[in-house]
């Protein structure tokens, strides 16, 4: 994870040298680091390329630590951390907010909003058909994940063609053009606290994925320990959503990869998927910002690249994948 980090600040129009990536980070970490390079190299690396570095990892290890725990959970290995309806609700809430404001705030926390309504939407209606089984939520999901689809295609009916849908169409795609450090910062500790939290229990998904009868067996409160997954996976997932837009195929490639490398033991499950995830991302982001003179949206590129290689995997996996 230290040597991508270091090869997507370096990576780029504007050369910079691993070494000078070093010596500028040594140097801002405070070390005894003689400053001897142009101030423009360090507006580049500091400013513009960090931020994007940082949130590529954070997403990226955040979704697809999110896949590894709802496929699990569900027993289910073609689930994503957008089952559930987060990406629609998410995705209506920053259509509606890129059509009523012009504030980035606004319009990240209105996605934040629905995408977090989307899911509370999908758990009322299931509990309300009185079944606790997670095919029901799962099928509540689509339902909400729909009608929250049909508003957003509102949403770009009504938005001005020449002004507000290109800015709604082009968010929908995905990217991290726009981070900022501020921006980064509002969902450092919803996505940190979470994604810490999914390590913590990783295995009690191990019982989990047995059933809830044998995990009630060996003294785990089934239903409780759901409900508590899917709050993290939905804060994690919406998170995300609010600052990059709709990233897909990460929550479902990476988790997948990561149960050939290590199994599909959730202790080292988790942990495998985090950091897989964060590299992932940050190389896509390098790929989306250099292929082309202008940048590519990531969900392009993670559904191009995701989609063969899901199939690829599919064809040679030969492991267990709960």
């Amino acid at each position: 994870m230290a040597a991508v980090f270091c090869i997507g600040l370096a990576w780029g129009r504007y050369p910079v040298g691993i070494s000078e990536v070093l010596r500028i980070l040594g140097h801002a970490a405070g070390l005894p680091v003689e400053r001897d390079w142009p101030g423009v190299l360090e507006t580049v690396v500091m400013q513009v390329r960090l931020p994007r570095v940082l949130a590529a990892m954070l997403i990226g290890g955040g979704l697809s630590v999110a896949g590894a725990a709802f496929q699990g959970l569900f027993r289910n290995p073609l689930v994503s951390p957008y089952i559930l309806g987060v990406a629609s609700g998410a995705g209506f809430g920053a259509a509606l907010g890129i059509l009523l404001w012009n504030s980035p705030w606004l319009i990240q926390g209105s996605a934040f909003f629905f995408g977090m309504l989307a899911v509370t939407s999908a758990w009322i209606m299931s509990r309300l058909y009185r079944s606790s089984g997670p095919m029901i939520i799962i099928l509540a999901g689509v339902v909400v994940g729909a009608f929250f689809q049909s508003l957003l295609s509102l949403v770009k009916y009504v938005a001005d063609p020449d002004d507000k849908l290109p800015v709604i169409v082009y968010w929908l795609m995905g990217s991290l053009s726009s981070m900022t450090m501020d921006r980064l910062l509002t969902v450092c500790l919803p996505m940190g606290v979470c994604v810490l939290g999914l390590l913590l229990v990783r295995w009690q998904l191990n019982v989990l994925s047995l059933g809830d009868e044998e995990a009630r067996t060996l003294g785990v409160e089934a239903g409780r320990l759901r409900l508590g997954v899917i709050v993290a996976v939905t804060v994690v997932t919406a998170s995300a959503v609010s600052v990059s837009g709709i990233i897909g195929w990460v929550g479902l490639v990476v988790p997948h990869l990561a149960r050939m490398l290590v199994g599909p033991d959730y202790r080292r499950l988790i942990p495998a998927s985090l950091a897989l995830g964060a590299c992932y991302l940050v190389l896509i982001d390098g790929l989306a910002r250099n292929l082309t003179a202008t940048e590519i949206p990531l969900g392009i590129l993670t559904a191009s690249v995701g989609a063969p290689f899901f199939a690829v995997l599919l064809g040679r996996g030969r492991t267990g994948w709960a």
